[in-house]
């Protein structure tokens, strides 16, 4: 990967890390000084940062159906600015401590959708609002059997409720013009898969 960027880690001092939340997730307030792009280092600039971990999201795809398999569930920070705070969404978890991103996707393709992956390829990786957290996700596209997703699925210790849907290639397409699809990652995993498709079939079927 070519170094655009001139500066890096190196190019920030931390001043001082004060914890303000510490629960399920945490809030942490950042001072730090970090190199101007016209010589010298910039003042102490202050920053409350969102530490929730980093997630995978998988999107699950049927060749031979041409089918997706999304699932729905509420997400109430959706609640103030879309229409429902039921999103359609693809399968994601956040990585705990020793799990591999490939082993969460299996996990939660099982938790959330109740199917097997038989084939897994890492897609993208991206930072979701690096102004705000820490959180990086990494987008997997997965080979799945769709004729067997149905139901709701979860975990009720997470409170979870889960409608798993089977979606047509070009109906996932339609509900992205149409603003259906609303969440980053699916968003993302749908382009990605649109633009890489024909890579994603013949790997598989090689593979």
């Amino acid at each position: 990967m070519p170094e655009i960027q001139q500066f890096s880690a190196k190019d920030v001092k931390i001043v001082k890390t004060q914890t303000l939340y510490d629960g399920f997730f945490k809030m942490i307030k950042y001072a730090f000084k970090h190199r101007l792009y016209d010589g010298g280092w910039s003042e102490v600039v202050e920053r409350e940062i969102f530490e929730r971990g980093h997630a995978v999201a998988v999107l699950l795809y049927d060749p031979e159906l041409a089918e997706f398999v999304m699932i729905e569930q509420i997400r109430i920070g959706a609640l103030a600015t879309s229409k429902t705070p039921w999103l359609i969404e693809i399968v994601a978890g956040i990585i705990d401590e020793g799990e591999t991103p490939e082993n969460v996707c299996k996990r939660e393709a099982l938790e959330e959708a109740g199917l097997e992956i038989k084939q897994l390829r890492k897609a993208v990786s991206y930072l979701a609002s690096p102004g705000g957290t820490t959180e990086r996700l990494d987008v997997y596209i997965a080979k799945v059997d769709a004729s067997k997703a149905h139901g709701v699925h979860g975990l009720e210790y997470e409170s979870e409720d889960i409608l798993v849907h089977r979606v047509a290639e070009q109906q996932a397409m339609d509900w992205i013009e149409q603003g259906v699809v609303e969440n980053a990652a699916t968003l993302i995993a749908l382009q990605w898969f649109c633009l890489n498709k024909h890579k994603i079939l013949t790997e598989w079927k090689e593979g």
